[in-house]
């Protein structure tokens, strides 16, 4: 309860949610000593692919006996989530007495929810000056609350697409602009880039960023891999190759984000890890929301033996490589679908192939979600689309025959919500 209520405060010190500024966090962080300044921090920027990039490092450094601090965002089922430092996530106590602290630092000065919670997170990050920071953007990068370090390990540039358009200028909705915001603020130390969904995307962040003098590596060009038989698949880069086993993660995209975790830590001269702690690491990833799948609880009791995966994907990119997972499972696939209101729904959708049945619901507890009801009827172009109002109601509705899958999709806040309801 006191969590809460002062979660429920430091969201009123801003009348928006969002307000791109450094202002404000640069202002907190020097009341504060400046904390971002005494950590080691690699930065993860881009798309999609942020959350799983950073907990393959994060499972890969905990093999090295490395110590992290993983900053991410938003949480899927409690805000303690975003916090983790020691490789623990705090308990409610400790975040109270956290916020509290910065709170009192801030002097009911304006400033946006993200923007002191990511004050916060540097303020504590500094009592742990030898440890790894992993740390993921927000909304963009060149005005993220996250991007005020003065220098940095490496940054990472995951998938870039096309999302949070509405935060852009109409005429400013482009990729081009995307890529802009997110890299040409990039740190000059190491620069990882990840697997783009085109040539075009992966030209137009080697233009912006060629006049950076980082050390910069690109997915196929400086690392890549290649998968094999007998549940193994091949890593390379420039230290040369590792035979590593299948992850513990379902989807293609989670060894392209895997890749690039590896290319990350090995290319960082301060970080010391070894070919074992990649493939033990890589077998142990925790990841929330992500194709993960429900292996017991109310709702897998429903749907019993068969298979039941929620993941938080929300933009188009995110659908396509959803899709390419589905489509090399032999099997009906049912989706239960639920989404905000500024995103691109039928778009969305258009990436899905061969589905059997398309199940729309509410998100409970979101006001800026859009409606099951009014999110079937912009998808009347597709077929067995249904409403339901809640998860349970969609489960039990959906006609599923021996070695069927459902998989709740379209939003992490609708991934959080069924997590807890399960």
């Amino acid at each position: 309860m006191k969590l809460q209520k002062i979660v429920s405060r430091l969201q009123k010190l801003h009348p928006k949610e969002i307000d791109l500024s450094l202002d404000r966090i640069l202002n907190l962080c020097h009341k504060l000593n400046n904390p971002q300044n005494k950590i080691k921090a690699i930065s993860v920027v881009g798309t999609n692919g942020k959350y799983s990039t950073i907990q393959a490092m994060y499972a890969i450094l905990k093999e090295a006996q490395i110590k992290c601090n993983i900053y991410t965002s938003p949480h899927i089922k409690n805000i303690n989530e975003r916090f983790v430092f020691n490789n623990k996530e705090l308990n409610d106590d400790e975040l109270s007495d956290l916020l509290e602290k910065v709170e009192k630092a801030n002097r009911d000065q304006p400033i946006t929810f993200f923007e002191i919670l990511t004050a916060a997170y540097f303020y504590k990050a500094a009592e742990y000056p030898g440890n790894i920071n992993l740390i993921e953007t927000g909304l963009f990068h060149r005005f993220d609350a996250t991007n005020i370090f003065s220098e940095n390990l490496a940054s990472v540039v995951t998938s870039i697409g096309l999302d949070h358009l509405d935060w852009l200028p109409k005429n400013e909705q482009t990729i081009e602009k995307i890529i802009f915001e997110k890299t040409s603020k990039l740190l000059n130390s190491n620069i990882i880039v990840a697997k783009q969904s085109s040539n075009e995307i992966s030209k137009l962040i080697e233009l912006t960023i060629k006049d950076n003098k980082s050390n910069k590596l690109f997915f196929s060009e400086d690392y890549n891999y290649s998968e094999s038989e007998n549940n193994f698949f091949y890593y390379e880069d420039v230290f040369g190759g590792i035979k590593l086993p299948k992850p513990n993660v379902n989807g293609q995209f989670q060894l392209e984000n895997i890749s690039t975790a590896i290319a990350t830590l090995r290319i960082i001269k301060e970080i010391n890890i070894n070919d074992e702690h990649v493939k033990n690491g890589i077998t142990k990833i925790e990841s929330i929301a992500r194709l993960q799948e429900i292996t017991e609880g109310k709702l897998k009791d429903l749907v019993e033996e068969n298979r039941l995966l929620v993941d938080g994907s929300h933009n188009p990119l995110g659908a396509k490589v959803l899709n390419d997972y589905l489509k090399s499972l032999n099997c009906n696939k049912h989706i239960i679908l639920g989404m905000m209101a500024n995103k691109d729904h039928q778009e969305y959708m258009s990436h899905f192939k061969e589905i059997a049945t398309l199940t729309t619901i509410d998100i409970p507890n979101q006001p800026n979600s859009i409606g099951g009801q009014d999110l079937k009827n912009k998808l009347i172009n597709l077929k067995n689309v249904q409403y339901k109002e809640n998860i349970f109601e969609a489960i039990k509705s959906i006609p599923i025959k021996k070695n069927d899958l459902i998989l709740i999709t379209g939003s992490l806040y609708l991934a959080g919500e069924v997590l807890n309801l399960n």
